[in-house]
């Protein structure tokens, strides 16, 4: 079956069942969660948030060290893990629940509030459980391993072991309690400041006042007027809004560094490495293939791109501005649906059906509304329900490969779901993986469909933008925040200073045939990641090189590669990513990998170069 065949039948069989108007967007229904802020199921879950978590710490706090010393060492640990597993369960569906509810409508007050009510009561109950994983740690290392013989408690070996692996970093108990229970007032705090002020703030272009993202959605537009216009009024409101958001940075650095230093991290990055289990010296070596290629790729790239408009260089406004002469036309949903669940599907049927449930079930909330968080995303929520998708879905061909992306999280999610609580959860430099194989399945999907050269063309160009995007400006953003985190432990920054590191590392990423104007000197300041998790963004260079090698893999040697790779999303995170791309032949730690991901991007813009050449 063609990709063409597969689209046909789903769109025919979601007009048939009247699923989904083409004119009509989808969103989510959180009942599965809870039915609402004021449900009896709520409140009681909240209560027994609390009363659960006090009768826990009742029950353990001091008691884990003789417990391991005791003849039923491995069963009385085990009850213990069984018992936190199902409480940080209750507790994650709370949060869950409260979080999206909130980032559907963030400029809402009763839902703020209620969100921030949550965070409270969550922070209190989960202040009596933070004992457990600092006693675990102290046991004796030959103790927990003599333990772990017992079939109940070394089932959860992969989560003990990472656990452990934060013990060097660990600080004593009243300090561990005072940072978890300030978090509420200090990091918390701050990041909730930022998502509301970014969703309130609109922007002027051609006499109306946009929400951030019709406004970033502009840039794309096949008008260059508007382009500019679009890109003039962000910077406007964010140099606006400049002390702000520079107030903000400065304070979460300054945050991040006193956190670092009282558990005496080295490097502005390692505390996430340590989260990503991911060694230093990958990333590095990551970092330093990616930046070796800046002149191999994006400055190649643009370079083309300007020829194709006529000109030595582009604007700033005009990086991700559709090709000249190709028809632009406007993406129905349902078309879009059709298209990801049919390039899903030929890979592996399972596939596609753990992906219609988000259509089907209503887990997806895909309209552009006033207040709505910017972005889009795939919440876990616990592995006892399901994901959820938020998308700010406009049309375009980038609307259709982000739906791509998000499904393939939540198909991962699912997947890693009986894990469990504890395990479930996958490092985010693995996160990524499935997320953006779920892309290139429907690229290469489309693309092999594709015989017009004018579409062709447009459709590669368009992918090597967003390998562009996802791998030499994640770096780059990297690069910003090493500058930022490192120049504020000697003191803060002004804006003009983190305008110019901004500055520095835009220019040499993006390279000559760019022409940032002035006021781009702004645009750091609405990069989400940047505020919620310091030195996340290199996650999607990790993950799009290594599916860029997991792909090249996959046409090699297609057979066995689906049974492979869904084994590998089922592990969620009970494996280091060695294991898990063991059986792949691959290995992060040699630099022919991160070349051999970087080498398909390359590769495409030499396609590119043939094509204009021709």
């Amino acid at each position: 079956m063609t990709l063409q065949d597969a689209v046909a039948d789903l769109r025919e069989a979601a007009d048939a069942a009247v699923a989904m108007k083409a004119d009509s967007l989808p969103e989510w229904d959180l009942d599965d969660l809870y039915p609402g802020m004021d449900s009896p199921q709520l409140r009681a879950d909240l209560v027994r948030s609390e009363t659960e978590s006090v009768s826990f710490e009742s029950r353990f706090k001091g008691k884990l060290a003789s417990m391991a010393e005791g003849p039923d060492a491995g069963g009385q640990l085990a009850a213990a893990v069984v018992a936190y597993e199902k409480l940080e369960e209750l507790l994650g569906r709370i949060v869950s629940y409260a979080g999206l509810l909130h980032a559907a409508d963030t400029s809402d007050p009763l839902r703020s509030k209620f969100y921030g009510d949550v965070q409270e009561k969550i922070t209190s109950a989960s202040a009596h459980l933070l004992f457990f994983t600092l006693e675990l740690n102290r046991i004796d290392d030959g103790l927990i391993e003599l333990a772990m013989s017992e079939p109940a408690l070394d089932r959860y070996r992969p989560w003990i072991e990472d656990v452990r692996r934060d013990k060097p970093y660990q600080l004593e108990d009243r300090v561990e309690l005072l940072f978890h229970e300030k978090s509420v007032t200090a990091r918390g705090a701050w990041n909730r400041l930022f998502d509301e002020t970014m969703s309130s703030l609109r922007y002027s272009v051609d006499g109306q006042d946009l929400a951030i993202e019709p406004t970033l959605n502009l840039l794309q537009d096949t008008d260059p007027r508007k382009r500019k216009a679009a890109a003039e009024a962000l910077a406007v409101t964010f140099k606006a809004n400049l002390r702000l958001f520079t107030h903000i940075t400065n304070t979460l650095a300054k945050d991040k560094e006193i956190s670092d230093r009282w558990r005496g991290f080295k490097d502005v990055a390692d505390s996430r490495h340590l989260g990503n289990r991911v060694e230093r010296e990958v990333v590095d070596a990551l970092v330093a293939a990616v930046r070796d290629a800046y002149p191999r790729l994006s400055h190649r790239y643009y370079k083309l791109k300007a020829k194709w408009f006529g000109r030595e260089t582009l604007d700033h406004w005009d990086r991700n501005a559709p090709l000249p002469n190709t028809p632009a036309r406007s993406i129905p949903f349902v078309e879009a649906r059709a298209t990801v669940l049919g390039a899903y599907g030929l890979f592996a049927p399972e596939m596609a059906d753990i992906a219609r449930r988000f259509f089907d079930d209503h887990w997806i909330d895909a309209p552009v509304r006033p207040g709505k968080a910017p972005g889009a995303f795939a919440h876990p929520t616990v592995p006892s329900v399901h994901p959820y998708v938020l998308l700010n879905y406009q049309g375009k061909v980038r609307d259709v490969m982000t739906l791509a992306h998000e499904l393939g999280h939540g198909v991962h999610q699912v997947l890693a779901g009986p894990q469990g609580a504890l395990m479930a959860p996958t490092p985010l430099t693995l996160a990524e993986t499935a997320s953006v194989f779920g892309e290139m399945l429907t690229f290469r999907a489309i693309l092999d469909e594709t015989t017009d050269p004018t579409e062709r063309k447009a459709m590669l160009a368009a992918k090597v933008e967003d390998m562009i995007n996802t791998v030499v400006r994640q770096i780059a953003f990297y690069s910003f925040e090493r500058k930022l985190h490192t120049e504020r432990r000697e003191g803060e920054l002004t804006a003009e200073r983190i305008g110019e590191l901004w500055m520095e590392v835009q220019t040499e990423s993006l390279g000559p045939a760019i022409v940032l104007h002035p006021g781009y000197e702004t645009f750091w300041s609405y990069i989400p990641h940047f505020v919620h998790s310091p030195f996340y963004v290199y996650a999607y260079a990790f993950g799009d090189c290594l599916v860029n090698s997991l792909y090249a893999v996959y046409e090699d040697t297609a057979h066995g590669f689906q049974e492979r790779y869904f084994t590998m999303l089922k592990a969620g995170g009970t494996k280091h990513h060695s294991d898990l791309l063991r059986p792949f032949g691959l290995d992060a730690t040699d630099p022919a990998f991160w070349q051999r991901g970087l080498g398909l991007i390359e590769r495409m813009i030499g396609e590119l170069e043939a094509m204009e050449n021709a």
